[in-house]
């Protein structure tokens, strides 16, 4: 797969497969195209060379690199996992739990740490019980200390769900330790669009 834009390719010769139960990294510096690999995986931007193939009516539950919500709005927790989607209250509540939030109740979503605002992602992402996981670095603003415990919550996630787990990350050597598969991302500016 390759992905071309504004004369130079952002990501080229990209080969990667997530099977159910597996955990897989995409690992590269800032600027390697990561989560422009991810956006061309879901199919939300188009690619330039190559394809992609998707299991018949795969499911897919996305946490992104960052979102932001005004803190202004009276967002509770459990609003926000019924954004989407009406789940019944035992599914929220099971969601909730799973990624280690239930202690708190049902606070607004503005007063949230980092990592547990992480988590209800994680806890939103699951609910539909997704054939696969894409988070874009997780624990992006989490200390190591949450990162750790995020890592944990993802691998009893994807074992519970028997999904496959698609994780953007900086961190090689957790990838190497946890991970079932890696593909490392390097910039291809210096590529010509007619090379091979």
């Amino acid at each position: 797969m390759g992905i071309y834009r504004s004369n130079r390719w952002l990501v080229r010769h990209v080969d990667v497969k997530v099977l159910r139960g597996q955990l897989v990294y995409i690992i590269g510096a800032n600027g390697a195209g990561k989560t422009t690999t991810a956006k061309a995986l879901l199919g939300l931007i188009p690619t330039d060379e190559g394809e992609i193939r998707r299991g018949p009516a795969l499911k897919v539950g996305y946490v992104p690199q960052r979102l932001h919500i005004n803190p202004t709005l009276p967002l509770t927790m459990r609003r926000l996992l019924r954004l989407t989607e009406r789940y019944k209250n035992t599914e929220i509540d099971h969601a909730i739990t799973a990624v280690g939030l239930q202690r708190l109740g049902n606070p607004f979503v503005s007063t949230l740490s980092g990592g547990e605002f992480q988590r209800l992602l994680l806890a939103q992402a699951m609910l539909s019980r997704p054939d696969l996981l894409l988070l874009d670095e997780p624990a992006q603003g989490v200390d190591a200390a949450g990162a750790d415990k995020l890592h944990n919550i993802i691998d009893r996630i994807r074992i519970e769900l028997g999904c496959g787990v698609l994780c953007i990350s900086h961190d090689l050597q957790l990838a190497m330790d946890t991970g079932d598969d890696f593909l490392v991302l390097i910039p291809h500016e210096h590529d010509e669009m007619d090379s091979t």
